[in-house]
Parts: C-alpha cells; structure tokens; sequence
C-alpha cells in the first residue's frame, strides 16, 4: 500500500518490497511509505515528481550528521556536463557550480532544508527537502553483571 500525506491510499502490485506506478503527474509529489497489513509503517521518503527540464538530485532519505552529501543538478534537455548552475537553500543562494554539483561536507542539522537549483537558460528545479538525522549524543554503555557470591 502507498500513502501520501495528502491522504490518498493507492493498491498497487508490489514485487519483492517494490511499488510501481505507471504514470505520475505532479500532483503526486508528495511522502510516501509503505505500510503492511499489521499496520507497520516504513520510514518516510517525499518523492517530487516534476514536469519542468531540471531536476535537483539529492538524498530520498534523511542523511546522518557528518556524511557527505552531494546535490547534482541536471537539464533533461541536454546531456552537457558544462552547465552554469546556482543552489539555494530556503530560497538563499549558497553557492554555484560549473560542473551541476556542490558537496556538503560533513553535514549538520543546519544543513536541513528545502534545496533547488537554477541552470542558467534552463530554469529551476522543483523544491527538494533535505532532512539530517542528529547523532546519537549518548554512547551505548555496556556493563558486566556479576553473580552474587555468599
């Protein structure tokens, strides 16, 4: 079963944990997760499903503090690795890129966001939600128990 956050329930046939859906329209972006007939859910991923030429490639789930992410940003129009792109996050430009990609380098919970880029003569990406999960601050203790001895 697929479920969005729009409340729509779709049947489809799945194979091996797999879902398809043979057309999508942009009203489907949306989070999904799967959930079985017990009522166990999976995590949540937002899924965009765009109608426009670019496209922001970026992680489906969220990302653990200090991994490396890297944004690709690519033109459907054309295969050309040479593009002039700028990446914003909420709506502010953090940066630009020849090549359609910037990395972030051990990333933080700062880094959470919506995300989108700008191919110059292109247009610009659809919003993409970037979500950093924090490390675990408490370190796993292990202790030892000793019989009692009289």
């Amino acid at each position: 079963m697929i479920n969005t956050s729009k409340h729509i329930n779709e049947e489809c046939a799945t194979t091996r944990g797999k879902c398809f859906i043979d057309t999508v329209y942009q009203s489907d972006t949306g989070v999904y997760w799967c959930e079985s007939g017990a009522g166990e859910c999976s995590d949540a991923v937002n899924i965009t499903v765009t109608g426009g030429h670019v496209i922001l490639e970026s992680p489906v789930h969220p990302v653990q503090e200090g991994e490396t992410v890297t944004l690709r940003c690519t033109n459907k129009m054309t295969s050309s690795s040479n593009l002039t792109t700028e990446f914003y996050k909420d709506d502010i430009l953090i940066g630009s890129s020849s090549t359609g990609n910037v990395t972030i380098h051990s990333v933080s919970t700062s880094d959470e966001g919506v995300y989108k880029c700008k191919i110059s003569g292109a247009g610009e990406s659809p919003d993409s939600w970037l979500a950093v999960r924090e490390m675990d601050p408490t370190p796993t203790i292990y202790s030892t128990l000793q019989p009692w001895t009289t």
